[in-house]
C-alpha cells in the first residue's frame, strides 16, 4: 500500500488551488463539500470557480503562480494545463512539508483523491493510489448500487441520538444496540422514506428496559424479476444481502439466489402444477414465526410479488400480527420476457393496451371473461397458462380473434435458456408440443408478436 486513506477536517481551513480552468472547478466543488476555505491563483478564472471561491469566504488571485501564494496554505493542489507550472508548485508544496495533489501526475503528489461514494456525514473513498482511477469509478459505481440512497439520513439520525444511547446504556451494550440500529427495523423505515417512525422505533427501544424491540424480526417481500439477476432492483440486493433467512419459490433464477447472502437459511416454498410442496396458509404462518424469533426473513418470488404472487395475502397475515415488513417491486414477468423477446407489450400501430391474465387451471377448467379478452387492438399476456394453451387458443377463436392472430411462448424467459416459439391461434398449442416447451413459460397474444423477428435483441 502506497497511499494510506486518511479523512481530513477542512473546515474553514485555507486549500490553495494553482489554477483556473475545469479541472480546478472540479476539484474545488470536492473541497466546497467539506467546506474549506479555497485561495484560487491562475491568471484566469472560470465564472463557477469564482462563485466557489467566494462562497468558501476564500480569494481569488489573478496573477501568475509563485512560491509566496503558498504562504497560508494547510493543503494544495495544481491543476493547471501547465505542466512545468504544476511541477514547480509540487516542489514548493513539499519543500513547506504541504500535502500537495498535482492532477494526473502521480509522482509529483504525496496525496491523490479517491473517487467518493458520499451518503450524508458517510463517505467512502476508493483509490487505485493513480495507478487505475477508472477502475476506482467502476468500484465507486458499484458500491453506489449496493449503499441506500437514505444511508446518510440515518447517520444523522444516529448522530442526533448518540448521547441519548450514552446515557441510557452501559457501553458494554452500545455495540450490539447499535448494530441493531443499522440492520433492524429502524434501518428499514428510513429506508423506506419513514424517518419519524425509524426514531419513534430507536427511542422505543431506548425506553425498553428489557430491550425487547431489538428482538422483533421483520419480513422484506422481493421481487426477483423474471431471471437475470441484472434486472433486480438496487434495494432487493440490499435486502437480499441482510436477511437471515430466505424463502424463495420455484419462479427464483438460480442466478439471483446466489445473490443471497452465504450464510443465510434457504428454505424452498416453490409451487409446480399439480403438487403444492408448501401450503400457502403455511407460507404465510411461517413468515410470521420466523419474524416472531427476531429473524430477518426475505420472502422472494420470481417477477413481481403483487402480480400472481399473492404477495398481498402474505403481507396480510404480517399486518394482522403487527410484523414489520417492506416490499420491493420486481420486474414483472410479461415486462422482462416480452422485452428479451424483442415483442413490445404496446405499439401505436397494433395495441393500445395490455391484460396480464392468469391462465392456471381450477378443476381442470379456465373461467374468464373471453369476449372481452377477444377484442381488437390489445395485448394479452397468460400467466401459468401452458396447461392450458389449446383451451386459450379455441376460446380467443371462438370469440372473436382470428386463428391467423400471431401468438407466442417464451420459456425461460432472461435466462440463458431461453426459447421463443413464435405462431398463431391455430399453430401455437401444436408447436408447444413439438418444441417441448415447459414451465416457466409465457403466452404473449397480439399484432405486436410479429414484431419479434425485427426487434428481438437478446440471443442466449
Amino acid at each position: 500500500m502506497r497511499y494510506l486513506p486518511l479523512a481530513f477536517d477542512l473546515r474553514g481551513r485555507p486549500c490553495v488551488i494553482v489554477g483556473g480552468g475545469a479541472i480546478a472547478t472540479r476539484k474545488a466543488r470536492l473541497l466546497s463539500k467539506a467546506r474549506a476555505r479555497l485561495i484560487v491563483v491562475a491568471p484566469e478564472v472560470g465564472e463557477e470557480l469564482k462563485g466557489l471561491v467566494r462562497d468558501s469566504g476564500g480569494q481569488v488571485f489573478q496573477a501568475s503562480y509563485r512560491a509566496g501564494c503558498l504562504d497560508s496554505a494547510e493543503l494544495v493542489i495544481a491543476a493547471t494545463s501547465d505542466a512545468g507550472v504544476n511541477a514547480e508548485v509540487s516542489r514548493d508544496a513539499q519543500a513547506r512539508r504541504l500535502p500537495v495533489n498535482v492532477v494526473d501526475a502521480p509522482a509529483l503528489c504525496t496525496f491523490t483523491f479517491p473517487s467518493i461514494v458520499e451518503r450524508g456525514p458517510v463517505s467512502i473513498g476508493i483509490s487505485s493510489g493513480g495507478a487505475a482511477p477508472v477502475l476506482a469509478r467502476g468500484i465507486r459505481a458499484q458500491l453506489e448500487a449496493l449503499l441506500s440512497p437514505r444511508l446518510g439520513t440515518l447517520a444523522e439520525l444516529a448522530a442526533g441520538m448518540r448521547d441519548a444511547v450514552k446515557q441510557a446504556l452501559p457501553e458494554s451494550a452500545r455495540r450490539d444496540f447499535w448494530e441493531w440500529v443499522f440492520s433492524g427495523p429502524v434501518a428499514a423505515e428510513v429506508e423506506a422514506g419513514r424517518t419519524g417512525e425509524g426514531q419513534r422505533l430507536l427511542e422505543a427501544a431506548l425506553a425498553d428496559p428489557d430491550m425487547n424491540a431489538m428482538n422483533r424480526g421483520e419480513v422484506y417481500l422481493v421481487g426477483g424479476g423474471p431471471g437475470d439477476p441484472d434486472l433486480l432492483t438496487f434495494r432487493a440486493l440490499r435486502l437480499m444481502q441482510r436477511a437471515d433467512v430466505v424463502l424463495y419459490d420455484r419462479l427464483v433464477s438460480d442466478q439471483v439466489l446466489e445473490l443471497v447472502r452465504r450464510d443465510a437459511e434457504r428454505i424452498y416454498v416453490g409451487k409446480k402444477k399439480q403438487f403444492h410442496s408448501v401450503p400457502q396458509d403455511d407460507i404465510n404462518q411461517r413468515l410470521v414465526d420466523l419474524a416472531l424469533e427476531g429473524k430477518k426473513v426475505l420472502r422472494l418470488k420470481g417477477g413481481d410479488p403483487f402480480i400472481f404472487g399473492r404477495g398481498g395475502e402474505e403481507i396480510d397475515r404480517l399486518a394482522d400480527a403487527g410484523i414489520p415488513f417492506q416490499v420491493v417491486p420486481g420486474i414483472t414477468a410479461a415486462a422482462g420476457c416480452a422485452s428479451y423477446a424483442g415483442i413490445p407489450l404496446t405499439h401505436r400501430d397494433f395495441a393500445q393496451s395490455v391484460r396480464f391474465i392468469t391462465g392456471h387451471l381450477q378443476q381442470g377448467e379456465l373461467h374468464l371473461p373471453w369476449q372481452e379478452l377477444a377484442s381488437p387492438g390489445q395485448t394479452l399476456v397468460f400467466y401459468m397458462g401452458l396447461t392450458g394453451l389449446d383451451t386459450i387458443c379455441r376460446q380467443l377463436v371462438r370469440h372473436g380473434l382470428a386463428e391467423s392472430t400471431p401468438a407466442a411462448l417464451v420459456e425461460k424467459g432472461t435466462t440463458r435458456e431461453q426459447r421463443v416459439v413464435v405462431g398463431d391461434l391455430a399453430s401455437l398449442p401444436r408447436l408447444a408440443t413439438e418444441e417441448s416447451i415447459e414451465a416457466p413459460a409465457l403466452t404473449i397474444v397480439g399484432g405486436v408478436v410479429s414484431l419479434h423477428r425485427k426487434l428481438r435483441w437478446f440471443d442466449p
